[in-house]
């Protein structure tokens, strides 16, 4: 709930065109995709796939996972305007990116990384920029996605 509210006072307080986020935000990812991927999602196509050529760059690699109208049914609720689990042993990374973009405004380019399962590597994952655990996974990343988006 506080990535929602940091996201939502983002965009009322900067106007920004584009959000990208980064959480430790669930373990399904982990049984997803492992510690060799975060997991990306985006409402916006041209977003993604910066991110994507910036992880491959700075190898700290991403896979895009879906979003769309049957994750968000999960999500619904007539007991309140929305839920933050969906209740079902299904699609547990999916449908927590499903609730972070409902708190992003229309025409706002968003992307979501999950990264439960790249943010530290256990034996007997091997990352030779960080041997001891944990990776700072994300910093290399946004930094070339800055660089190749907005500097000269």
């Amino acid at each position: 709930l506080v990535l929602c509210d940091a996201i939502w006072y983002a965009q009322e307080k900067f106007n920004p065109t584009a959000i990208v986020d980064l959480a430790t935000l669930t373990g399904a990812i982990i049984i997803s995709l492992g510690h060799e991927h975060a997991g990306l999602f985006s409402n916006n196509d041209a977003l993604a796939a910066d991110l994507t050529a910036a992880g491959l760059a700075e190898g700290e690699a991403v896979w895009r996972l879906p979003l769309g109208p049957a994750y968000d049914k999960m999500i619904d609720t007539p007991n309140a305007d929305i839920k933050n689990i969906s209740g079902k042993p299904a699609a547990g990374s999916i449908t927590a990116a499903q609730f972070l973009q409902r708190f992003v405004k229309d025409g706002v380019a968003w992307a979501h990384l999950d990264i439960a399962g790249t943010a530290w590597k256990p034996a007997p994952y091997e990352d030779p920029t960080s041997p001891a655990w944990a990776t700072g996974f994300g910093v290399r990343i946004l930094n070339r996605l800055v660089a190749n988006r907005y500097e000269e």
